[in-house]
């Protein structure tokens, strides 16, 4: 075995948190005219760093190949991650009293969806996103977007150009950074010097107790508690002042933080309350990890059974969904469409195409009312409330909702 280091303080990896054997890229969705054509599988494997206990998958491609033109993820199509965005607009400007003097920048911005209620309310705010397919959208809704990766290099321009940011956000990104400590020396550069960062990341302790191990992806780098975030960060001259437990993707967190000689920002009392719960739980304990695979191979045989006995009972069975931690567990799994018609999704960028590995087709939503399946097996489980509202349609024939993790429900 080659070998491979901590992304962050370069310690040898030997410890594995769970091997999800070889996946293809989790959001390189197929065209029908690709559908004989070979696509590259990259092992998945996850392992716990045993000196910093940092959890994350090695580098196996260049993210330039995970984070290109064609990416096919846009937030702006659903409706609860439009919601979420513009509460914590409400709560930034609440709080920390944002306006037409302060500059907003958002890493991985996305398609503007959520800097679009900055600019609302007359806040500077400029996108940093690799993908020219969502940045260009971001530019055609009048949000100022460069399409650029992040970090030390990309903020010293912006520094440069007398762009320090009063606030950096970073939702959904810190996990998909391939090197970590560039990341966040960037950060550091491109604040000002009362400047807050605030990040948002699913939270380690909810995959660990969930077996939420569809979230691990090749695109998902790192795997991050508040006990992992504190060291990185603090390496790099930055403190973390406050966090939050929030409920997107199953459950994430949103730290906040600053310069760590900025005094101007109280230290809350829920840092160290989540960072002791956290220890309590064993986040620096080897023996914490090594039953997650074990736990992840029962969960995957439960699936299984139900789907080999809605065919073997001649019940059908359908996806909704399209996202990247669908893919994950539908390859780990080996579902093709011998076990899952087809899967539906809300975004006209995905419609049309295969998904990645199993090849299962992804039709328009209308596609589940003209078949009437038995069963709908929500893929994108974080936002199935949503899902379940806007498919009640499927309770006029009897339909049924399933969600696989973290244990197999069938909801009416």
């Amino acid at each position: 075995m080659v070998a491979l280091n901590c992304r962050f303080c370069a310690s040898k990896l030997t410890e594995t948190v769970v091997d999800l054997g070889a996946s293809p890229l989790a959001n390189s969705y197929v065209s029908p005219e690709r559908i004989m054509d070979l696509e590259p599988f990259f092992s998945l494997h996850a392992f716990v760093c045993s000196s910093c206990f940092l959890v994350q998958v090695p580098t196996m491609t260049a993210r330039e190949n995970i984070f290109d033109e064609d990416y096919a993820y846009f937030s702006s199509y659903s409706s609860s991650v439009l919601a979420h965005a513009k509460n914590y607009v409400d709560k930034m400007v609440e709080r920390f009293k944002f306006d037409a003097r302060s500059q907003i920048v958002e890493i991985a911005s996305n398609d503007g969806y959520l800097l679009k209620n900055f600019k609302q309310r007359g806040v500077p705010v400029l996108g940093i996103e690799p993908s020219r397919s969502v940045a260009d959208a971001a530019l055609e809704a009048g949000i100022p977007t460069r399409v650029q990766f992040f970090g030390a290099e990309t903020a010293k321009s912006l520094r440069d150009e007398g762009l320090l940011a009063d606030l950096i956000i970073g939702n959904n990104v810190l996990a998909h950074v391939p090197d970590i400590n560039d990341f966040v020396a960037g950060m550091k550069i491109a604040l000002s010097e009362t400047g807050i960062i605030t990040m948002e990341f699913p939270h380690l302790m909810q995959m660990l107790e969930n077996i939420y191990y569809d979230t691990i992806y090749h695109e998902h780098y790192s795997y991050l508690s508040l006990f992992s975030v504190e060291k990185i960060f603090a390496r790099h001259g930055l403190t973390i002042f406050d966090v939050e437990e929030i409920a997107p993707q199953g459950g994430s967190l949103r730290i906040y933080a600053c310069h760590a000689q900025d005094e101007t920002h109280s230290l809350e009392v829920r840092v160290k309350a989540l960072r002791d719960r956290e220890l309590e739980g064993g986040v620096n304990s080897l023996a914490r990890y090594h039953d997650f695979a074990e736990r992840v191979h029962r969960s995957k045989r439960q699936l299984l059974r139900f789907l080999s006995d809605a065919k073997e009972n001649r019940k059908s069975v359908v996806g909704y969904g399209a996202p990247a931690k669908g893919n994950t567990l539908l390859n780990f799994c080996g579902i093709k469409t011998d076990l899952l018609d087809y899967t539906v999704d809300i975004s006209p960028h995905k419609q049309g195409r295969l998904l990645p590995g199993t090849r299962i087709p992804i039709h328009a939503p209308d596609k589940i009312e003209e078949t009437k399946p038995d069963y709908v097996l929500i893929l994108p489980w974080n936002i199935k409330s949503e899902i379940m509202e806007q498919m009640s349609v499927i309770r006029q024939w009897g339909g049924q909702f399933v969600v696989p993790l973290p244990d197999v429900e069938v909801l009416s």
